[in-house]
């Protein structure tokens, strides 16, 4: 053997050569499977990263600022204004974000009544275009489980995001504000998909809100929540953890920059003449009716990609 190849058996041993030649098929599929579950939750755990450094934003000015306000108060707005802007940003760019029928929300108090999507980041959007544009603030209804979140408090003050009992529901109407409400909620996020199905269950706490307070309910829905974030397909067991512990185990995946279109539908008014049920069934029709003339069903990812090169929107 000469010196010459001796040498290139060395280098080929110290370098590993042959094992990897026998091994690269298996570090081939072990590549592809981490990029693709790289690619199918890494936009979802920015998100949650972004909500985060919110929050943290919100703390560093509230103490350099030395605020004691109430959250809800005018002395928040330029954070509100700052956080806005940054998920409007957001929005535009990795969605495409349009924002349709803002002349539907009253002026005063109304529940806007909307469809909840696997993350609902389409009503974050939705709730920081309505601030830049019309420096107002909708109050959010949501799921117990949020406020068990650790390190998100001011942050959900600050956007007016509350349990939604009747009281506070009432108290915010009272005081001229829209409050918002999934009537879906967690179990809708979780379980509805591509095919768009509302999942209210026996959920009619907010008409009989609604009915109290006089005023009206405003329908809305965000064209391709679906294809842009997903969950995996039902499973018994995740349907009975859900069920048993109010939790949301299923963890969701996806964040195409697939286009967004909210659509604020045209507001039911306030009838002394309804019962509670009867409001319920108007207001799923106007939210169903919503979807039928925006939504393509089932769901196509790569129609709602093609959307971001439409510039004229379906039925608008």
């Amino acid at each position: 053997m000469t010196y010459l190849s001796y040498f290139a058996c060395m280098l080929e041993e110290w370098t590993a050569v042959e094992y990897l030649k026998k091994y690269f098929f298996h570090m081939v599929i072990i590549s592809v499977t981490i990029s693709a579950i790289l690619v199918f939750f890494i936009v979802p755990l920015t998100i949650l990263f972004f909500i985060y450094l919110t929050n943290v934003l919100l703390i560093i000015y509230q103490r350099n600022g030395e605020v004691k306000a109430d959250p809800l108060s005018d002395v928040w707005d330029s954070a509100r204004k700052t956080v806005a802007s940054f998920w409007d940003i957001y929005a535009r760019i990795w969605h495409g974000y349009e924002l349709h029928g803002v002349e539907n929300l009253p002026e005063g108090p109304g529940i806007v009544v909307y469809y909840h999507g696997a993350i609902p980041i389409d009503y974050l959007y939705f709730l920081s275009r309505l601030f830049l544009w019309k420096k107002r603030l909708c109050l959010s209804v949501a799921d117990h489980f949020v406020f068990r979140l650790p390190g998100l408090k001011l942050l959900l003050e600050v956007t007016g995001v509350m349990p939604g009992t009747r009281e506070e529901c009432l108290s915010a109407l009272k005081n001229g504000h829209l409050v918002s409400i999934s009537p879906g909620g967690v179990r809708e996020a979780l379980f509805s998909d591509e095919s768009y199905q509302l999942m209210w269950g026996n959920r009619k706490g907010f008409a009989q809100v609604a009915l109290d307070a006089k005023v009206p309910i405003i329908p809305m829905y965000t064209q391709n929540v679906r294809e842009g974030y997903r969950m995996f397909k039902e499973r018994r067991f995740f349907r009975q953890l859900y069920e048993t512990t109010r939790l949301p185990f299923t963890p969701p995946y996806g964040g195409l920059p697939v286009k967004f279109r909210t659509y604020i539908g045209e507001p039911i008014p306030y009838d002394p003449n309804i019962t509670t049920d009867e409001l319920v069934e108007k207001t799923k029709t106007a939210v169903q009716a919503l979807i039928k003339k925006h939504q393509t069903i089932p769901g196509s990812i790569w129609k709602a990609l093609l959307d971001r090169f439409d510039k004229h929107c379906k039925s608008d």
